[in-house]
């Protein structure tokens, strides 16, 4: 099985096109669960209309499919509790130039 560290790694590539910052850093990440090959990530969004919705979910699943150690990962977008700014990282906050 892939450490916790190497699915957050692997997710740290899929970049916000909008805020181009990774969903790691962006708070985004709820939760990961790894059984045997199979992983389960329950996310959010910066905002419920967010365009770039799909391709992000889409982006995460194959970011996590490209690990040895997984066969399958399914991407949940859940809207509770909703997305702050304060769900950000330290880096994400430089990035943006929010102090």
């Amino acid at each position: 099985m892939s450490t916790d560290a190497e699915l957050i790694e692997a997710l740290r590539q899929v970049i916000d096109p909008e805020l181009m910052v990774n969903v790691v850093d962006l708070g985004l990440v709820y939760s990961i669960n790894q059984t045997d090959r199979k992983v389960a990530v329950e996310m959010t969004l910066t905002s419920p209309a967010c365009p770039a919705g799909p391709q992000i979910v889409q982006q995460a699943k194959m970011a996590l499919e490209r690990l040895e150690d997984v066969d399958e990962a399914t991407i949940t977008i859940t809207l509770s509790p909703p997305w702050t700014p304060a769900r950000m990282t330290d880096e994400a906050r430089d990035q943006l130039g929010i102090f």
